[in-house]
């Protein structure tokens, strides 16, 4: 009996499993250190070498035969996997010195470094405390630091000596070496300590979470369990304070100062030979500053202020060192993200011109080697993303094909991992510049799901231009009937859900295999068509992106005549789910069935990083607030709505859903909602996984009487 899509999507946890990812490649690019479990439906992950010189991989590092791949998660391991969205098990992240000749990473708990060069010994635990995470060894490959119930300590490899770097002050609710909640969930920071290349001391991060107000989120299915405490900033409320000390292995410590009062964000820190830079934020996100460093004096200067009328934003990869002393970094101008190489001085001076052409929408750094800078990057058409590298030889195209690319650039080796329409999956290539017309290929283990192939029609939409993807039944003919329509947006900032590759319609495909044409469009707010189309959801995140999905309904309504707009169905999570709720409350004339997951219902309940960059402060643009609340409109339901929420998400509390249902109660609307006990944001079990997606189709097919 052939299995079910939703069966298989479960079990291979979205198809991610056995397929290879976070990669480190080392200075000479003869070796690159990678992750893969050993098969398409096996969730523990292991540690690989594979060497470019003979394309031979090597597994260095499997949890099962360290003991370890059962046991039990910390908590704040648990913590640190929802932020990234973790979903597989034994090995998931892994740090190196400078060489790429040590790895050190955890296994329940336990840290464990290996040899990566052919021949080393075995993988050894060493003798850190039990409940350790993010290990880290220092350049040199003498020590091993990691972060253990709120303090940073270190293990010297040699001596099997562990220490206290840093640790407690004496004042409770402070730690030391973590990201704070905002910076792991919002700002693409999950670590909380900086190496010296020198390998002679560490900056830390010193996280006060005392002015955060405590949630608890209870598990009502075990009502003899004591609810979790949590930390939420929400917006309107105090964030954790955060500051960097530099802890040398000598014992000093020395506060870094900066105008903490103005911009109390630390967005990121880099630290190489060349010097330390420090970027930090303001709390309304309007001013970004990169600074220059002098840990041990523990004085900064700064280099760079980035200013908008809205927001600014963070990107991925920057900054960083050329290796001749320039700084990459990123601006705006002209109607596009644009890549900065350029001196301190000019960095400084306000000179430095961008390497990047107006109309070429950079996505993040990817790495810099030497004095090339691997980026991605769109150019036209927002729903391809190409590798781009800019060096001594200037611009030049790195992926030719289309699709989605993104990659590792070391030693001159870079590591390609490339999605496409044409293909399912991910296609990874190594390249050498040794050997420039030869290709490896990294295998892949990943299960490809079963069913019909998803052909998109991708197309833009309405005056906006809105990139739209309409997916079909493989059974439908033209002509043959009106087909039900259901839109199936994320549809708001920080995810692009219409790109050209094959692997991002696998649920849309299999929701139009239940009779439905699937349409799924990307309006004002989501990525990759500059500042001006991010921005245009400030002040109001119901609005515009409402307006957009109608716009995109009625042009592939346009498109294929086979669409049945009588019968609209919107279903989404997250985000998602709060634009499927909007829909069925402000626009009933058009949408007539919603499925709302884990739906943010009232952004005051939202954390202050994201909420705050669109909506601005409660206190002062409450207007803003309620244009964007659902709250409010509670009494204009007329349609049916399924509201489904995990219990134990701590990043979309299920407070969302329950003031929603009783404003809906209150107001006398009809209304379903499914509680998830012991689910989080992410909802990483197979059973509940597998069997949301069928309880969604019986709902929607109930709701529209197919």
């Amino acid at each position: 009996m052939t299995e079910s899509f939703p069966r298989q999507q479960a079990r291979t946890r979205h198809f991610t499993l056995g397929m290879p990812r976070s990669f480190q490649i080392s200075p000479s690019g003869d070796q690159v250190a990678f992750l893969r479990s050993k098969g398409g439906d096996d969730p523990v992950t292991c540690l690989w070498v594979l060497d470019t010189k003979t394309g031979a991989e090597r597994l260095v590092a499997d949890p099962a035969a360290l003991g370890g791949a059962e046991a039990a998660e910390t908590e704040q391991e648990k913590a640190r996997r929802e932020r990234v969205r973790e979903q597989a098990a034994g090995i998931v992240a892994f740090a190196c010195d400078a060489t790429l000749s040590i790895a050190a990473f955890t296994v329940a708990g336990q840290v464990w470094v290996a040899g990566l060069a052919a021949g080393a010994a075995p993988p050894r635990a060493i003798p850190a405390r039990p409940g350790a995470f993010d290990p880290r060894p220092d350049p040199t490959g003498q020590r091993v630091a990691y972060v253990c119930d709120g303090t940073v300590r270190l293990v010297t490899l040699d001596s099997s000596l562990d220490a206290l770097l840093i640790g407690p002050d004496g004042e409770p609710g402070v730690m030391f070496g973590l990201a704070e909640f905002v910076a792991a969930e919002e700002m693409g920071r999950t670590r909380g300590y900086w190496w010296a290349p020198d390998g002679t001391a560490v900056l830390v991060a010193r996280v006060d979470e005392t002015p955060v107000q405590r949630w608890h989120i209870a598990d009502p299915a075990n009502p003899g369990r004591a609810p979790r405490e949590v930390g939420y900033p929400a917006a309107g409320t105090p964030n954790a304070d955060v500051s960097l000390i530099l802890a040398g292995l000598d014992g000093t410590t020395v506060p870094v100062e900066w105008d903490w009062a103005a911009f109390p964000y630390l967005v990121t820190v880099d630290w190489a030979e060349a010097g330390a830079l420090i970027v930090v934020q303001s709390r309304d996100q309007r001013r970004m500053r990169l600074l220059s460093a002098d840990p041990a004096r523990g004085t900064t200067a700064v280099l760079r202020e980035d200013t908008d009328e809205h927001w600014v934003d963070i990107v991925a990869g920057v900054p960083g060192w050329t290796g001749d002393g320039r700084i990459v970094w990123t601006a705006d101008s002209e109607g596009a993200r644009r890549l900065l190489v350029a001196a301190p001085a000019e960095l400084a001076g306000g000179t430095a011109a961008p390497v990047t052409p107006a109309g070429l929408q950079v996505r993040g750094v990817a790495d810099i080697d030497g004095d090339t800078v691997l980026f991605s990057a769109s150019d036209e058409d927002p729903t391809e993303v190409a590798l781009w590298a800019y060096g001594p030889r200037g611009l030049a195209k790195v992926t030719t094909e289309p699709g989605v690319s993104t990659g590792r650039r070391t030693g001159g080796t870079t590591v390609i991992l490339h999605r496409s329409l044409a293909a399912p999956g991910v296609a990874i290539t190594v390249r050498t510049e040794n050997r420039p017309g030869e290709k490896i290929t990294v295998t892949s283990l990943a299960e490809n799901p079963t069913g019909p192939t998803p052909r998109p029609d991708l197309f833009s939409a309405g005056e906006r231009g809105i990139r739209t993807a309409l997916v079909l039944p493989s059974w439908h003919e033209p002509g043959s009937g009106k087909l039900p329509v259901l839109m199936d947006p994320y549809g708001g900032p920080h995810m692009q859900r219409v790109v050209a590759a094959q692997s991002a319609f696998a649920d849309p495909q299999w929701f139009a295999e239940q009779g439905f044409a699937v349409v799924v469009a990307d309006g004002r707010g989501t990525p990759g068509r500059g500042p001006g189309w991010d921005r245009a959801v400030a002040g109001d995140l119901a609005g515009p992106v409402l307006e957009d999905q109608v716009a995109a309904l009625e042009a592939a309504a346009a498109r294929c005549a086979d669409l049945d707009t009588g019968q609209v169905a919107i279903r989404g999570w997250s985000f998602g789910g709060f634009l499927a709720a909007l829909a069925v409350l402000r626009r009933p004339d058009v949408f007539h069935a919603a499925v709302a997951g884990a739906p943010v219902t009232d952004w005051r309940l939202y954390d202050t990083h994201y909420t705050e960059r669109y909506l601005g402060y409660p206190g002062k643009n409450g207007s803003a607030y309620e244009r964007s609340s659902l709250l409010g409109d509670a009494a204009k339901l007329q349609r049916p709505l399924l509201i489904i929420h995990g219990l134990a998400d701590d990043n979309v509390v299920a407070a969302h859903t329950l003031r929603l249902s009783s404003a809906l109660l209150a107001a006398g609307r009809p209304h379903s909602v499914l509680p998830l006990s012991g689910v989080t944001h992410m909802t990483p079990q197979e059973e509940v996984a597998e069997n949301l997606l069928t309880l969604q189709v019986d709902f929607l097919r109930r709701a529209l009487g197919i």
